[in-house]
C-alpha cells in the first residue's frame, strides 16, 4: 500500500494565486492546490497523483493540446486527426487502461533530421498520438511541482521563459564586463540521462509509485528505427512531450550548485554557458562543471568545451554568434533560413509574385523577430540575396536564362519594385528598431 497523502492545507487567503501560476492546468490545478504548492505540502513530498493524470478534464485538456501541434504520427500510424475523430471513445479506453495500471506505452519511431548547415543528423523520437496524449497529461501534474523550485538560471522550456530572456541575460552580463566565457557542449545530453538517477529525483518530490512506474515505462519504451526495435538503458529522446521537463530536472542541481558557488551561468536545456570575469575564474567554473557531470554520468564534449575570451573570440549561443561587440547570426542558423527561402523562391514556384511575397514576409518577420540583435550588415546581405532570387524567378517568367545579374535586372525590378510589392526589408525593419525615438 502506498502512504497516505500528505495533508493539503487550507488557503487561508485564495486571492490571485491562479494568476500567478496561470500557465498551470485548471483541471489539475484548483486554487487550494495551488496554495498547498505555495504553502509547501508535508515533507515537501506530493501522493496520490495517478487519479489527477487520468482525470477526464486533464485527459481532454491534454488531447486539445495534442491536436493543436499536430505532429507526425507514431509507429502505429494513428494520425492526430484519426484520433481526433475517434477522441471520446479512445479517451475512454486511455482513462480505463491508466486507471486499471494496464496502460503500456507503444515503441517511439525514431527518425534522423539534418542539422542545418552540417552533414550531421540528430535523432528525433515519435510517439504515437495516444502517448503524446497521457505524457502531456503527466505535464500538467508534474510540471507546477517541480517548477516552484528551479533555479532561475535556467531558461528552456519552461513557463514564462524562454531564448530572448536568456539572451538579454547574456548582454547585460556582458555589458557588465563579464568577458570570459565557458562554452559548456554535454555530448549527447538527452540520450545519456541515466534512468535510475533520474527516476531518484523525481522521488524527491513524488512519491506515487503509479506515477513513477508509469513515468518510468516511458523511459524504457522501445525505439523503432528502420525495421530495427531495441531497448534504450538511459536518455530521454528529443520529441518525447516528457523529455524537456525530465532534462530541466536532471540538470537543475548542477544549476543550484553553479548558482550557489557564484557562477553566472546561463542554460537553456541542454544549452549553457558560464560568464566570468577573469581567466582564473573560468577556469574554476569549468572544473566544477566537469566534475558534476563526471559525477552524474554525463559527458562534455571534448572539443566544443572551451573557454573563450571574447576580446579576442567568439561564441555561439542560441543561434547567435557573438563576436566582441557586434552580434551575427551563426552559420548553421543562417543556412537554416536560406534553405527554407530557397523553398520559397524556386524559379519553378508557380505562384502569383504576391502570394510568393506574402509566404517571404511571414518567415522573415518571425525570423527578424528572433534574430533582431544583430549586425546592420545581416539584414542588407539578406535582403540583396532574397531580391536577387526574386529577380531570376521574374527573368525565368519573361523566358530569360540564367539567373539574376547586378546591372540590367536590378534596373528592370529595382529595389523599390519590391517595396511596393510589400517585400518585407529586414535592414528597414532593423532601422526603424534603431531610431531614436
Amino acid at each position: 500500500m502506498e502512504p497516505r497523502p500528505a495533508s493539503v492545507p487550507k488557503a487561508k487567503q485564495v486571492g490571485d494565486v491562479h494568476s500567478r501560476w496561470e500557465w498551470a492546468e485548471p483541471s489539475v490545478w484548483t486554487d487550494r492546490m495551488l496554495t498547498a504548492l505555495e504553502q509547501g505540502v508535508k515533507g515537501g513530498i506530493w501522493f496520490s497523483l495517478i487519479d489527477k493524470v487520468f482525470a477526464s478534464g486533464n485527459l481532454a485538456a491534454a488531447t486539445s493540446k495534442v491536436v493543436a501541434n499536430r505532429g507526425a504520427p507514431g509507429v502505429d500510424h494513428v494520425s492526430v486527426e484519426q484520433f481526433e475523430d475517434h477522441a471520446e471513445q479512445d479517451l475512454a479506453s486511455l482513462q480505463e487502461q491508466l486507471r486499471s495500471g494496464s496502460y503500456r506505452p507503444q515503441a517511439i519511431r525514431r527518425v534522423w533530421i539534418p542539422k542545418p548547415g552540417s552533414a550531421e543528423k540528430r535523432p528525433l523520437g515519435i510517439p504515437t498520438v495516444r502517448d503524446r496524449v497521457v505524457q502531456t497529461a503527466l505535464v500538467h501534474v508534474l510540471q507546477p511541482i517541480f517548477e516552484r523550485d528551479f533555479a532561475p538560471t535556467s531558461y528552456g522550456f519552461r513557463p514564462g521563459r524562454g531564448c530572448q530572456p536568456a539572451l538579454d541575460r547574456v548582454e547585460e552580463l556582458l555589458a557588465a564586463g563579464y568577458g570570459y566565457v565557458v562554452d559548456v557542449d554535454l555530448k549527447s545530453y538527452f540520450d545519456t540521462i541515466p534512468h535510475d538517477r533520474l527516476l531518484q529525483r523525481l522521488g524527491t518530490k513524488v512519491a506515487d509509485g503509479r506515477l513513477l512506474r508509469l513515468i518510468e515505462s516511458f523511459l524504457k519504451a522501445g525505439i523503432l528505427e528502420g525495421l530495427a526495435q531495441w531497448t534504450p538503458t538511459a536518455g530521454a529522446p528529443q520529441g518525447a512531450v516528457l523529455s524537456p521537463l525530465l532534462s530541466n530536472l536532471y540538470l537543475d542541481p548542477l544549476d543550484q550548485q553553479m548558482q550557489a558557488s557564484g557562477y553566472q551561468m546561463v542554460r537553456y536545456a541542454d544549452d549553457l554557458v558560464i560568464l566570468c570575469r577573469t581567466q582564473s575564474e573560468a577556469e574554476r567554473a569549468l572544473a566544477e562543471v566537469q566534475g558534476w557531470v563526471e559525477a552524474n554520468g554525463l559527458t562534455l564534449h571534448p572539443t566544443k568545451t572551451r573557454i573563450v575570451d571574447t576580446r579576442t573570440e567568439t561564441f555561439d549561443f542560441l543561434g547567435y554568434r557573438y563576436e566582441r561587440e557586434d552580434r551575427w547570426v551563426r552559420p548553421k542558423s543562417l543556412e537554416k533560413l536560406k534553405e527554407t527561402i530557397r523553398g520559397q523562391t524556386k524559379r519553378t514556384n508557380g505562384n502569383s509574385l504576391s502570394v510568393i511575397v506574402a509566404t517571404l514576409n511571414r518567415t522573415l518577420q518571425g525570423w527578424y523577430g528572433y534574430f533582431w540583435r544583430c549586425h546592420e550588415w545581416v539584414y542588407q546581405r539578406l535582403d540583396g540575396w532574397i531580391r536577387r532570387r526574386l529577380r531570376s524567378l521574374l527573368r525565368k517568367r519573361q523566358g530569360l536564362k540564367g539567373i539574376s545579374r547586378h546591372g540590367e535586372d536590378e534596373r528592370r525590378w529595382p529595389n523599390a519594385y519590391f517595396a511596393e510589392q510589400g517585400l518585407f526589408s529586414l535592414k528597414a525593419a532593423h532601422a526603424k528598431d534603431v531610431s531614436p525615438r
